[in-house]
């Protein structure tokens, strides 16, 4: 039995809006994998945007490390500001700024409007997954939510496996900017099937940043937010870096490399739906159980990866376990605060966007200063020790009168 909303740390109202159904699980889904695809598409694209912008490699890489930075900042501060909105105006809102920083990046003149458009393109990130990640619960019957949010994460694989190498093979074909026009065009048909299919959604509760600060004080949430970072940091501080280790290491060539991700991809599907079915009844056991894969993976690639069947063998488990990852974070920091489902998605995003930067940066550091070799068995070291927190149950906290 809940606790009375008189004691309850986050107060939900009981009022249950209109369900949307699978179509509106669906629209958010697609909403989800534009911005994925459009947050790492330019992973494919950076050497011709910056033969055309006359810019280095590494100014370039400034398309991935904006988004990330300001999606952390953008989570807390879109939501609470827009706290009152119905957060079905906001889904479309936020979609149809994306839409606005894909046709600004198609038509740029020169890299400082490509930088505004990634600017955006963050903004929309923070806020939209704050708002869109949780809402699953609201638009399908509570038994079928956990269903729904793996359907609904499904869609970061999806921007790995689909997205970037169609984006990667249009760009060869077209041209870069042809590219953001492709996705401009898609996001505009995600924005007329939010508008169709997701009912009127009330803010169930206020996101206060006081609400986010008592959230923060749960023992639970900072369980969550140290797993988070240690296996958020683990996967981005050596995925980032796979494709030179299956060249320099495995001795992959381009092309057998291209199998491997999409190998990779494929697999992350697959953990992100086995995941979904497991984690509402056993979050700590299937967070566990995601981060010992990841590190087995990591840590053995150095030994087993020299073969390539060793290299993709290790690669699958690998996807399935980073597969579970999003999912496991996500259903951790809304269970641990029931009453307040939008403020635990903010925490989520802002932990997982912020560890995503710090992730690729520490990487990089490692590899140029040691190996790839080096970087994966840190990488390891990091999951293990994720894997152990999750094991840890949190401290009990008094109960507070509010």
């Amino acid at each position: 039995m809940p606790a009375p909303a008189a004691k309850a740390p986050f107060a939900a109202s009981s009022a249950r809006p209109r369900q949307g159904g699978w179509p509106a699980v669906i629209a958010v889904t697609l909403g989800i994998f534009s911005i994925v695809t459009t947050e790492i598409l330019p992973i494919g694209l950076l050497t011709p945007i910056g033969d055309t912008f006359a810019i280095s490699d590494g100014t370039s890489g400034l398309m991935m490390t904006l988004p990330g930075i300001l999606a952390a900042v953008a989570a807390p501060t879109v939501t609470v500001t827009t706290g009152r909105v119905d957060r079905r105006r906001m889904l479309c809102a936020l979609i149809l700024v994306l839409a606005l920083a894909n046709f600004l990046a198609a038509i740029a003149p020169g890299y400082w409007l490509m930088l505004v458009s990634r600017v955006l393109v963050g903004l929309v990130i923070g806020a939209f997954w704050s708002i869109g990640s949780g809402l699953a619960a609201r638009l399908v019957p509570e038994a079928q939510a956990g269903r729904a949010t793996a359907v609904i994460f499904s869609a970061v694989p999806l921007g790995s496996v689909l997205g970037v190498p169609a984006g990667t093979l249009l760009g060869q074909l077209a041209g870069w900017r042809a590219v953001f026009v492709v996705m401009g065009v898609l996001t505009l048909a995600v924005l007329a099937a939010l508008v169709v299919t997701v009912p009127s959604l009330p803010p169930k509760s206020v996101t206060r940043l006081t609400v986010l600060r008592d959230l923060l004080g749960l023992p639970r949430v900072r369980v969550g937010l140290a797993a988070t970072f240690l296996i958020v940091t683990a996967h981005f501080g050596t995925y980032t870096y796979v494709t030179p280790f299956l060249a320099d290491v495995t001795h992959a060539g381009p092309q057998l490399i291209t199998a491997f991700l999409l190998a990779y991809g494929a697999a992350g599907i697959v953990g992100n739906f086995v995941a979904g079915a497991w984690v509402r009844r056993e979050p700590r056991v299937t967070f566990m159980v995601a981060a010992c894969l990841l590190a087995a993976a990591t840590l053995l690639l150095p030994v087993l990866g020299t073969g390539k069947a060793g290299a993709l063998a290790l690669l699958l488990v690998w996807g399935v376990a980073y597969g579970a990852v999003p999912v496991c974070s996500q259903t951790w920091f809304v269970t641990a605060a029931p009453g307040a489902p939008e403020a635990a998605s903010v925490v989520f995003t802002s932990s997982f966007q912020a560890t995503f930067a710090f992730g690729a940066l520490a990487g990089g550091v490692g590899v140029d200063a040691a190996s790839t070799s080096v970087v994966m068995a840190l990488g390891g070291i990091a999951a293990v020790l994720a894997a152990v927190t999750v094991t840890v149950p949190a401290p009990r906290r008094r109960r507070r009168r509010w």
